[in-house]
């Protein structure tokens, strides 16, 4: 699938665009420790009377959120930016997946299960060329984090003459990994803004968990309850971290599931990303 005429290779248009919002979001947080951030995070805050005051400072609150809510909006208008025609197809693919979903577990779901619908979202972005493929966390128990593991999709593009090869991150229920039942209404706020399912760099991704995650513990701080390790941004981090474990789905038709045949009209050989 190539490029249009006229339009740019990813990469070339919006690489300068990447490095100006990591400055950013660096100058925006400030240079502090993420260890000293996140044991600052399982203090005393509530002990703290000039720091429970500033907490509930009118003005202050309202900077905070509306300064997260600014932040957190450049990025993702900056990630829609990026591979939008690559983005908006892999949307429509996954849309598809979703309403010819059938569960196909032992134990099968009638509304389906997030497993068969990242295979299933898989199986059709390799039938319409795309490199895509599961990925897998996995991370150990340590006394900072308890282990676990988690799967998300990764399709893989290439650039103009496939130069360089350009991974974009399938996240299926993003929003959904951010939501707090006592959450304060500024978060409520805040995370509606995000996307039900993510499609994009990265790096993107990254800057993103950087302001819901630092917005998360303001709000546990504010409804003075404790923030658990598993909302905290080193832990989140770890959960689109599996670049070892690709797994690549089948191709063809004759490997699909029964319920994952499709017609092979249409299907491309490889897939280079336009803008």
């Amino acid at each position: 699938m190539g490029l249009r005429n006229g339009e740019k290779a990813l990469g070339e248009k919006y690489g300068c665009r990447d490095s100006q919002l990591e400055d950013k979001i660096s100058l925006f947080f400030g240079e502090e420790d993420e260890e000293r951030l996140d044991q600052n995070s399982e203090g005393d805050w509530a002990d703290d009377e000039a720091a429970n005051n500033e907490l509930h400072d009118h003005f202050e609150r309202k900077e905070f959120w509306d300064s997260h809510e600014a932040l957190l909006l450049e990025i993702m208008e900056r990630c829609n930016s990026m591979g939008s025609k690559l983005r908006e197809e892999i949307g429509k693919v996954v849309e598809r997946a979703r309403e010819t979903l059938v569960c196909c577990c032992p134990k099968p779901n009638s509304g389906g299960c997030a497993l068969c619908l990242r295979r299933r979202v898989v199986d059709l972005l390799c039938l319409k060329g795309f490199s895509a493929s599961l990925r897998t966390s996995k991370w150990r128990h340590t006394p900072k984090f308890p282990g676990g593991s988690h799967e998300y999709i990764e399709v893989v593009a290439n650039t103009a003459g496939r130069k360089k090869h350009i991974p974009f991150l399938i996240e299926l229920e993003f929003r959904t990994e951010f939501e707090m039942a006592k959450a304060c209404d500024e978060y409520r706020k805040l995370i509606v803004q995000l996307p039900k399912t993510f499609i994009g760099k990265p790096d993107y991704l990254h800057a993103v968990l950087r302001v819901v995650c630092d917005a998360a513990k303001r709000s546990m701080k504010e409804k003075k309850i404790h923030m658990g390790p598993w909302r905290k941004r080193s832990f989140m981090q770890m959960k689109w971290s599996g670049y070892n474990d690709r797994k690549q789905q089948p191709t063809t038709t004759q490997d699909l599931l029964p319920w994952n045949k499709l017609s092979q009209s249409g299907v491309h050989a490889a897939m280079v990303v336009a803008t």
